[in-house]
């Protein structure tokens, strides 16, 4: 192996190191919570949860033939336990008071796109709630063995707009009241706006793709850096508000269902996207108009990330809010990566080792991560992959 051949490898399997493409046991899932209050203070709350968490808290396939996967019989198996299981962790109060809940038998089993998944449903008296701030819940559901679990939960109170939150370990409170606050709307789709880009190892990787050579221009045999740091910012700008404006487009048309694709071909092809984006920083076949490219990936991105969005629960009112808060926080992530990747390309654009030692080896990660993700969803694999 050639000396000149080494810090190319050891920063590929350095970067290599850093990404999960492996599958791993369980990744962090959601659990959807539905909570709906009268104005006479009467209480439901409904809990979706996927028989591979319930399975992950409880133990149910232990309890039953050990085959690795969780069947309906073992599910019934197991009605008492969970149940058991919701009412020690999903507290409700109103005006600083307690409304015990309690269950609502039989537990059911209902088929989602994403798999199968048990429902518990539970009720309450909260009697204070019609004459103060609403209801409280707070939600201890998976935390401890799924730090990263997160109950996607929609309220509705009497015949008023439906209210979306998102309970997590650090935020495991969600208090519904009878006036649906813009501004709270806004918050909360912003930060799932932030979460949704900053845990998608596909999406960063497709940007990251764009921003190695931000900095530089194709001469038709190599990578030259560009003279000017103005004309760099020029070059960024442009390509990042292509696909900025594209993605926005199609996720604003996909959640309000006037766009609807099929998933496994729109997953399918933003993995394909970031394959592209690697391979044409190695050997480079759109070298100019870049934007018009950005573009085109950024529409079906958008559509990628209307999916997470419907999953979270589009408020049947306020949606223009809801909207604005998801769109504007996936900016926000977007812009912190520009910010952060291109001050350090600009500054290493001159350096000779730059495209051997940096692009090179990540756009080789990036196209390799595009192969692997393309592969799992085109052919349906069932890696789980962390994305």
């Amino acid at each position: 192996m050639s000396l000149r051949a080494r810090p190319f490898l050891f920063a590929l399997t350095a970067l290599l190191g850093c990404l999960p493409l492996t599958a791993s046991a369980h990744q962090p899932g959601n659990s959807r919570l539905l909570l709906r209050a009268s104005e006479a203070g009467a209480v439901e709350l409904r809990w979706d949860v996927a028989l591979a968490d319930a399975d992950l808290a409880l133990g149910l396939d232990a309890r039953g033939n050990r085959n690795g996967q969780v069947d309906p019989g073992e599910a019934a198996a197991g009605e008492a336990a969970l149940f058991a299981y919701g009412l020690e962790r999903l507290h409700l109060s109103a005006a600083g008071r307690d409304c015990p809940l309690r269950a609502r038998r039989p537990i059911q089993l209902t088929a989602r796109a994403s798999g199968r998944s048990l429902v518990l449903r539970f009720t309450a008296d909260c009697a204070d709630a019609a004459s103060h701030d609403g209801v409280a819940l707070r939600s201890a559901l998976l935390f401890d063995v799924d730090p990263g679990h997160r109950s996607l939960l929609r309220g509705q109170w009497g015949e008023g707009a439906a209210q979306a939150g998102v309970l997590t370990a650090t935020q495991p409170v969600f208090t519904l009241t009878a006036q649906a606050s813009a501004a709270r709307s806004v918050r909360t789709y912003f930060g799932e706006g932030i979460r949704h880009v900053l845990g998608g190892w596909d999406h960063l990787l497709f940007l990251l793709g764009l921003l190695l050579p931000a900095a530089l221009r194709w001469d038709g045999r190599r990578w030259q850096p560009l003279e000017s740091p103005r004309q760099a910012l020029r070059q960024a700008s442009v390509v990042v508000t292509a696909f900025t404006l594209a993605h926005a487009a199609t996720l604003c048309l996909a959640a309000l269902g006037m766009l609807a694709l099929p998933g496994r071909w729109v997953e399918s092809a933003v993995a394909a996207s970031v394959l592209f984006t690697g391979l044409n920083n190695l050997r480079p076949q759109v070298t100019r108009r870049l934007w018009l490219l950005a573009a085109a990936f950024g529409l079906i991105h958008g559509s990628a990330m209307a999916g997470a969005l419907l999953e979270l629960g589009l408020p049947a009112q306020g949606r223009v809010w809801a909207l604005l808060g998801f769109n504007l926080g996936v900016e926000a992530a977007q812009l912190g990566l520009v910010l952060l990747a291109l001050p350090i390309a600009l500054a290493l654009r001159r350096w000779p080792g730059y495209a051997r030692a940096i692009l090179k080896p990540g756009s080789l990660l990036v196209a390799l991560a595009g192969l692997i993700w393309l592969l799992d969803r085109a052919l349906d694999l069932g890696w789980r992959l962390p994305i």
